[in-house]
């Protein structure tokens, strides 16, 4: 039942874009026509110029979003790269929507907890190895230092919490490079 009324709710965004989109071209072609009837001195024309592009600005297209797509600019490259290219742009730059806030929130929940996890897995190994293990696993002993102390299987399942754990940490914090 969810599922449909996201399906309704996505087409009633779409039409009522779509009616945003033919309000917003009227609108521009009423501008054209009363423009070209009547003279208008090139102050008054600035002043309109700076007002349309202030009002372009604070649409939400950002310069920095336009500039990643110029790099698709690259003659020899093959259609399939920049096909490739062009799909990684638009689902890391979605213009006009609420969609990139609620992604970018997501991820970075998503890496906090990811971050917990880790810290959590680090702290679990180090106190595994810390704490005396259970009779049954200090019996195996893979690599004796001395009569009494050795590497057990419980080192070797500890220490791969640990490198699991930091693996994790790593892929938190360090930052996608696709996602630049």
């Amino acid at each position: 039942m969810s599922r449909e009324n996201n399906i309704k709710k996505k087409d009633e965004d779409f039409q009522r874009i779509a009616e945003n989109e033919a309000t917003i071209d009227k609108k521009l072609s009423e501008l054209i026509d009363l423009i070209s009837t009547k003279d208008i001195n090139i102050e008054t024309a600035k002043e309109f110029q700076q007002r349309f592009h202030s009002a372009i600005k604070k649409s939400g297209i950002k310069s920095d979003q336009i500039e990643a797509f110029k790099s698709l600019d690259d003659k020899e490259a093959s259609r399939e790269e920049l096909l490739d290219e062009f799909s990684i742009l638009l689902s890391a730059n979605q213009f006009g929507s609420k969609l990139p806030k609620k992604q970018e929130r997501g991820e970075r929940l998503s890496k906090i907890v990811l971050v917990i996890i880790s810290l959590t897995m680090i702290t679990l190994g180090f106190g595994m190895i810390i704490m005396p293990a259970p009779p049954y696993f200090e019996m195996f002993t893979i690599f004796y230092f001395n009569e009494n102390d050795g590497i057990t299987i419980m080192d070797l399942i500890s220490l791969l919490i640990i490198l699991a754990g930091v693996y994790f940490l790593i892929k938190a914090v360090v930052r996608d490079p696709l996602k630049k």
